[in-house]
């Protein structure tokens, strides 16, 4: 076998030469050919670092510094960054030259995980492999759809699962959405309301609710019993039950499933993405009930009904199998359980400590710290000027110290919310948990001392927040 020469005149490409010469560019070349407001953003919050490298939880900067990473990719890298047995995977499916996507065969990979996958997925047949997490959101919409022949959706105030149009329409968040109607029929109903999901499925029009187990938006569980119960509403309906696990699922809560914590239910289409990649080759899996899947794909007339050009494909597919493996023999469905459990508690244990903390809530290593209004009036005084300038300015000046000055990356669990989400790699341990309790407690005396540099920057942030209106 032969493999083809340069072009005369042509260097052959070279990654690593490409690095070291534009590299040092990152931050110019977003803002001159992608979106320009992210450097923007990170240069006014102080989060436009130069990581070298990564591996497990950690980054490490130019001069050898460790940052400890309790936001994974927003969910992405539940393993960490790096995973050996994942790495080997993507080398060995590369090295293997499959003949893939040939559009028409069926290759082993994509069977071999929809088979694994499936093992933990009680009560679901069948498993189609998209690109993301909102594309697996669509292909639920979709299929709801054409298996009960009604349009609207429901989905839950608050809701995010995700950005393109279909998955948009089901979207809680006004911010994400103004601007992009008309969208696909849908209503809102509030997170644990029955009676309000059952006022609309009177009208005999609704395919079905999706729903997140807890949502990422401010970190909030569905009520105790509210997942069985709205089931069995939708199911007296003809209606359907989708769960978006796109961030809980593959172990986030220390179940395999968001959903899986209560008993009896059993939903009819589940989306899964971020973490089923191994952090390194996007792919997203709805994976639904045989009875639906057969209606779609009623004929071969049907066959590509519903289809992704990169759907399936080797590397994919060999991350995903990898990540099962991975999850199966190291634990870590049980170790989310354990080391989020010991995060929450010691967390838990310092709202009695500082007025300033409201709660501490989640599941598993999905953990929401929502703050609230003091009690002391110096304080108050300065909470009601951020609160005046723009809501979640508080959390944000949590955040931007806890990367600053401790070096650990955390996230705002979004616009206008003064709460902060942890979503570490699932891998994390005691010493993790050590670290960040430290670093937080550290954070949360400054805040109530009434001075520093925390305020100062409270400062900056609220005249940011007053230009940009």
């Amino acid at each position: 076998m032969t493999t083809a020469e340069p072009a005369a005149g042509n260097e052959e490409f070279d990654l690593g030469r490409l690095l070291a010469e534009r590299g040092a560019e990152r931050y110019e070349l977003h803002a001159r050919y992608l979106n320009h407001q992210l450097p923007r953003m990170l240069h006014t919050i102080g989060f436009d670092k130069v990581y070298e490298r990564a591996e497990g939880a950690y980054f490490w900067d130019a001069d050898g510094q460790d940052h400890l990473d309790m936001l994974a990719g927003f969910g992405v890298m539940g393993l960490g960054r790096h995973h050996p047995v994942v790495r080997k995977a993507l080398h060995d499916v590369l090295d293997a030259r499959l003949a893939d996507l040939t559009r028409f065969d069926c290759q082993p990979l994509p069977g071999l995980l929809a088979e694994r996958l499936l093992a933990h997925s009680p009560h679901l047949d069948r498993v189609f492999f998209g690109n993301s997490g909102t594309e697996a959101v669509e292909t639920a919409l979709k299929f709801a759809r054409y298996a009960t022949g009604r349009p609207r959706v429901l989905y839950c105030d608050h809701a995010f699962h995700g950005l393109t149009a279909g998955s948009l329409s089901v979207n809680g968040e006004n911010g994400f959405r103004d601007g992009f109607a008309p969208l696909l029929p849908d209503t809102a109903v509030p997170l644990g309301d029955l009676d309000a999901l059952a006022r609309e499925l009177s009208k005999g029009d609704v395919a079905a609710l999706i729903v997140e187990p807890i949502q990422g938006k401010g970190v909030h569980e569905a009520p105790p019993g509210y997942l069985r119960a709205a089931q069995e509403l939708l199911h007296g309906q003809r209606a359907l039950l989708i769960l978006d696990e796109v961030q809980t699922g593959l172990g986030r809560t220390g179940d395999f499933y968001g959903y899986q914590h209560e008993e009896g239910v059993e939903p009819d289409l589940v989306c899964v993405a971020k973490a089923l990649s191994g952090g390194y080759v996007p792919v997203g899996a709805t994976l639904g009930k045989e009875w639906i899947f057969k209606k779609v794909y009623s004929s071969m007339d049907r066959v590509l009904v519903h289809s992704a050009s990169f759907g399936s494909n080797a590397q994919a597919m060999a991350a995903g199998l990898a990540v099962l493996s991975v999850m199966e023999n190291e634990g870590i469905v049980a170790n989310a359980r354990t080391t989020g459990e010991l995060l929450r508690s010691r967390l838990a244990a310092l709202v009695e400590r500082y007025e300033l903390l409201r709660e501490v809530r989640g599941r598993g290593l999905m953990i929401g710290i929502e703050f609230g209004r003091p009690r002391s009036l110096k304080l108050r005084g300065r909470w009601t000027m951020l609160q005046a300038a723009r809501k979640g300015l508080f959390a944000q000046m949590v955040v931007v110290p806890l990367l600053q000055r401790h070096r650990i990356l955390t996230q705002v669990s979004g616009d206008h919310l003064e709460v902060i989400k942890l979503i570490p790699p699932l891998i994390i341990g005691e010493r993790e948990v050590d670290r960040f309790v430290a670093a937080f407690t550290e954070v949360m005396d400054d805040a109530h001392s009434g001075g520093g540099l925390m305020w100062d920057f409270g400062k900056t942030l609220v005249k940011q927040a007053v230009a940009n209106r």
